[in-house]
Formats: C-alpha cells, structure tokens, sequence
C-alpha cells in the first residue's frame, strides 16, 4: 500500500546578504555562524522524519542549508540527495546583490503604490511583481512571469510525482523564500502573498494524484524540537 507523498519544504538558513539587507536572487553568499547553528537545531528536529529522497535548488546557500539536516539526521547518509535549478529563488537582474532598500523602494513605484507596505496592503499579484522587477531590472536578466511559473511549478510537481510514483512517503526539499511562496499561490490562488518565511522554517504539502494540499506554513517547531535535544 502506497505511503502519503508528503514535501518538507525548508528555507535555506539565514545567509550574510540576509543578515545585512541584501538582495540575494541568483546572487549567494553563505550561511553565517549563526544560520548554521539554527539549522543544526533543524535538522536534529527532523532526525526521525523518515525521508525517502532529499533535495535543494543549485544556490550555494540551499545545497550548504541540505547537507547540514542530513549530516544531523539519523539515516542522513542513506538518504539520496539531488539539486534542482528549477526551484532557486527567483533573479531580480540588475537588483541582485543591491540592498533590499533599493528593490523594495522601486517596485512599489513602478506599480504606482507609495511604498512597501502601501504595496502588500492591496494585495498585488505575483505577475504584478515579476512584471515590475523586468521593469526595474537595467541588465534585462529578470525572467518573466510565465518563465518563473513554470519552472517553479514543474520543479515541485516533478519531485513529488517521481516520491508517488514510487510508493510515496516524505522528502526533505530545500529551496527559497519568495519562491515557496510563489508555489504557494501557484496551490492556492486565495493565499496571501507571504514573502518573509523564517530562514529554516518548514512548509509541508501532501501530494495525490497530480494536486498538491498545504497541510502548514512557516513552521519553526522543528527547529525548537531541535534546541530542546541539542
């Protein structure tokens, strides 16, 4: 009898560029002291979690955040591992790398909104912003909408179909916040634009028959689990 396909779906640990502000996109620099240790805690929480294969996007920052969890859990050596281009973090172009000032001051303004908050209070779509960033982006690096959506969509949906496939059960994907997001709405057209997921917080979708459920979002019980143990 086949086993629920259930996705553990992890933010990266917190990074240098999220510590001082920066915009990281396909840019990347790696975890720092302190994100290292939180996900250290993560991964002792999901020590007992039985995942059958594991991933990560190709960025430095999300392959380091991998190996950390399955140097920490029980069978982590036994666990196949891969990396995925398809679920990095979206490219915000000519932005990367800039302070996060500086893309969130322009694309409230392309969009006509005074500012940041003034943005997310109506509630813009995601076609919205990914236009804006095209828009903002002076080096014409930044994908379009339909681009990150397919992408996005067919990353996640071809890893839980290959765990269906072969009988179900857990695996452990680690990839980005804007992007988990994304793949949120992408579910659940009603779902809020969420873009501040807690570095190393778990979002878990069960998986049946080509449709994905959101069973939680932003989790950071793992990561107390792992505290209390470490």
């Amino acid at each position: 009898m086949s086993e629920t396909t259930s996705l553990y779906i992890i933010r990266h640990g917190k990074t240098m560029f999220n510590t001082i502000g920066r915009t990281q996109g396909w840019s990347d620099t790696p975890l720092t002291n302190e994100g290292e240790k939180v996900i250290q805690q993560l991964g002792i929480g999901l020590k007992d979690v039985p995942f059958k294969e594991a991933y990560s996007s190709d960025s430095g920052r999300a392959i380091q955040t991998a190996k950390i969890i399955l140097r920490e859990h029980r069978n982590g050596a036994n666990i196949p591992y891969a990396t995925d281009s398809r679920i990095r973090e979206w490219c915000f172009g000519s932005l990367d790398g800039g302070y996060d000032g500086e893309l969130w001051g322009v694309v409230p303004r392309i969009l006509a909104f005074k500012n940041y908050d003034d943005m997310m209070n109506n509630r813009i779509s995601y076609r919205d912003l990914a236009d804006a960033i095209m828009k903002a982006d002076t080096a014409d690096w930044a994908e379009p909408y339909e681009k990150i959506r397919e992408r996005v969509w067919n990353g996640f949906e071809d890893i839980a179909h290959r765990i269906e496939k072969n009988g179900g059960g857990n695996v452990m994907i680690v990839s980005h916040g804007l992007t988990i997001s994304f793949l949120l709405s992408l579910i659940d057209s009603s779902y809020p634009m969420q873009i501040n997921l807690e570095n190393g917080s778990v979002t878990k979708l069960t998986y049946k028959n080509g449709t994905f459920k959101i069973e939680y979002v932003n989790n950071t019980t793992f990561i107390e689990e792992g505290k209390k143990q470490g």
